[in-house]
């Protein structure tokens, strides 16, 4: 892990945003950019209760290399992500990504393509169930 990489884990306990300000502090570092996800009360149009979040074996290593991979493509000083995985209710965070650098645009850039790239790659499954009864399961191969 490089240097910039300081925090990336899967976790069922619940996130702070504190722990990950508190990994990224240093004096070089003009501009934090912090992305805070949570769970939303509704989706498609339909009312949300909550969710589970699953995790593939492998989906910390593929997290750690996200992290590494945005830490070698920017210019940046320090590199978090943080996802919760297990069931959430809404307004619990579910996943926390932030990034510092020199300055603001790179920081806002990287913070971008780690939350992004994170989504993307990174085999976190989200289950949401429905007011109705209903349920879906979203970001499954």
């Amino acid at each position: 892990m490089t240097d910039a990489v300081r925090l990336v884990d899967l976790r069922e306990t619940p996130l702070d945003v504190s722990e990950v300000l508190a990994a990224l502090d240093d004096a070089e570092s003009g501009g934090l950019t912090l992305f805070v996800g949570r769970v939303r009360d509704h989706d498609h149009g339909k009312g949300v209760n909550g969710l589970d979040y699953s995790a593939h074996p492998t989906a910390l290593d593929r997290l750690r290399a996200v992290a590494e991979r945005v830490a070698e493509e920017y210019d940046v000083h320090g590199v978090a992500a943080v996802h919760r995985i297990g069931s959430l209710a809404v307004g619990d965070i579910a996943v926390i990504v932030a990034t510092t650098a020199a300055h603001r645009g790179e920081a806002f850039a990287a913070s971008r393509a780690l939350i992004d790239t994170l989504k993307a790659e990174v085999p976190v499954w989200k289950h949401q169930r429905f007011d109705d009864g209903s349920d879906e399961w979203v970001g499954t191969p």
